[in-house]
């Protein structure tokens, strides 16, 4: 693994047993230097998670076909609707004829079963699923960091939960696939200039749920995945939201 395309940057790298790191660095024109991430599990029945921006589809599928076949993908699954989780959904449908796309049930309801061009696998709280050798349980997280449709998926085997925009990082092709350093630092750091959390009152508590699944590896949507003791970084997040 590592650069499938190398005039974007776009790179892959395993952050843990089958599931892997699809990563384009971009540069804004104020200068902002962020990262676009996707995480493909590979098993008998493979999922993407993040679908990704619609201008990025071409060079995702080229870091996906670097690991497996894209035609075999079975699930195209994303925490909310919004472009970079969801806006390449219709053309991944297109290359992987058995895909559907994967989402909570209000997702579903308000927005996948009118813009997909296929029906969603819709997912209850809580509920799992099996890849193969991996599994996968939803978590609903309404407006945790935002959007009511919002939810994030725990992978049991690998204890990696793919935690969306929770502890995004600023930076490009600078940051490390996979890190031990400090996340909550920079992450916090970056949301006090964008403030993209909606500051629900339930915050503490569903950080709580995710923390209760022990996970040892935090696939980060915008920026490098982290591994350590994932439950005490997203119990350290909720006392930090709590105090501002």
């Amino acid at each position: 693994m590592g650069i499938t395309n190398r005039q974007s940057g776009t790179n892959v790298h395993e952050v843990a047993e089958g599931i892997y790191r699809i990563n384009t660095p971009v540069k804004f024109e104020n200068g902002l230097e962020f990262s676009f991430n996707q995480y493909l599990i590979a098993d008998d029945e493979p999922l993407l998670f993040h679908a990704g921006p619609r201008r990025l589809f071409a060079l995702v599928r080229e870091a996906v076909a670097s690991v497996l076949p894209v035609e075999s993908l079975r699930y195209v699954g994303f925490s909310h609707f919004e472009a970079d989780e969801c806006g390449s959904l219709n053309d991944w449908l297109a290359a992987a004829p058995q895909a559907s796309p994967l989402c909570g049930r209000i997702g579903g309801l308000v927005s996948i079963s009118d813009i997909a061009d296929r029906a969603p696998r819709t997912l209850d709280d809580g509920e799992a699923i099996s890849l193969g050798r991996h599994r996968v349980r939803w978590f609903d997280t309404p407006h945790l960091p935002h959007g009511w449709d919002a939810g994030l998926l725990a992978e049991e085997s690998t204890h990696t939960l793919m935690c969306g925009d929770l502890f995004t990082q600023r930076g490009g092709a600078e940051l490390p696939a996979l890190t031990e350093a400090d996340i909550l630092g920079p992450s916090e750091a970056f949301r006090a200039q964008m403030d993209y959390f909606s500051h629900t009152k339930n915050t503490g508590d569903m950080l709580e749920r995710l923390a209760a699944t022990w996970p040892t590896t935090l696939a980060c949507m915008h920026g490098s995945a982290w591994q350590g003791d994932g439950a005490a970084l997203l119990r350290t997040l909720a006392d930090e939201l709590a105090a501002k």
